[in-house]
């Protein structure tokens, strides 16, 4: 099997392994694509022990499973099922922890791997393979921030800040949510004009025209933080999507003196994934756009130095040709 071996500082070999060979309550998922995400840039940056690569839809290739042959998405927590954050539906908290695949478990950057059986999603027939992986971080991700806001504040403008994937999920669902006017803060030209076409005004957040019922974090940077903690309305909420190890933040008195309320949003649960497809299918012409690049393994590395400078917006790794 040829997979990615991820070694720091933007350094990618490509090298040849055993297939996996799955455990118990696991199957082997041949790779069809692997979207590229943010989040990923840590072991570009740092190198990593296993494969990483956690955006993937395949192939289940296992004889006599239910799921054999079908084209599946990875649900990336290993969920216990059991625990009652799982017995809820909230599969993303499960109190276990669980290791998530591509980040403690190998992931798919690769021709296969193992999947847990509980983790495998089959992907209708009407979603094409290269749209499918939308549906996990882009839109599921930002929905879910979204839908959480949403019980606290269900209209009116919003401000997002960081035209990454996750914000250009978030914009695209707040604008199919019925939000609006929507503005992005973000420093990159690309992005930055890319997030127009799907009706966002851009902003500088030096000269914030106003303070927003609604902000969303999509970068974890603590630049951008401040800004949302501090132009956030009164009794409005802040969605923090972006992830960081660390961060600092400087209690102002923007910050300080209101009322307004504060959202963590890690991922989405299983139950929401048809929601998810709901909003692909709604609007398939301009979500199709945000898959820029398809390449093989061979023109990873270059793939994903053209991502980091953020000359493309949601690109991936492709075994269909």
């Amino acid at each position: 099997m040829r997979h990615a071996t991820f070694l720091g500082e933007g350094r990618i070999r490509i090298d040849t392994s055993n297939g996996p060979e799955p455990m118990a309550g696991e199957v082997v998922l041949r790779v069809a694509a692997c979207a590229l995400c943010g989040s990923d840039l840590r072991p570009w940056k740092r190198g990593w022990p296993l494969i990483p690569g956690h955006e993937i839809v395949g192939h289940v290739d296992q004889p006599g499973h239910r799921l054999h042959a079908r084209r599946c998405v990875v649900y990336i927590p290993a969920f216990c099922g059991r625990c009652e954050s799982c017995r809820a539906g909230d599969t993303h908290l499960c109190a276990d922890m669980p290791a998530l695949v591509g980040w403690q478990r190998p992931g798919g950057y690769a021709e296969a791997l193992a999947v847990p059986e509980q983790c495998l999603i089959p992907v209708p027939d009407d979603i094409p393979t290269e749209l499918a992986p939308l549906l996990l971080d882009t839109i599921g991700t930002a929905g879910h921030g979204v839908r959480l806001a949403r019980k606290l504040v269900s209209e009116g403008p919003a401000l997002v800040i960081g035209a990454g994937p996750i914000g250009l999920g978030a914009i695209m669902v707040l604008r199919q949510l019925g939000y609006g006017p929507i503005h992005v803060a973000e420093l990159q030209a690309h992005r930055r004009d890319f997030a127009t076409r799907f009706g966002a005004i851009p902003i500088d957040l030096a000269q914030l025209p106003l303070r927003y019922p609604l902000v969303i974090e999509a970068t974890g940077k603590d630049a951008a933080r401040q800004a949302g903690l501090e132009a956030v309305a009164p009794r409005g909420a802040v969605i923090q999507l972006g992830e960081s190890d660390a961060w600092a933040i400087n209690e102002t008195r923007p910050i300080r003196r209101k009322d307004f309320y504060y959202i963590r949003s890690f991922y989405f649960p299983l139950q929401e994934f048809d929601a998810n497809v709901a909003l692909l299918r709604e609007a398939m012409p301009e979500y199709r756009q945000f898959v820029d690049a398809r390449v093989p393994l061979d023109g990873l590395e270059e793939l994903f130095g053209a991502f980091a400078a953020g000359q493309r917006i949601k690109p991936q790794l492709s075994f269909v040709t």
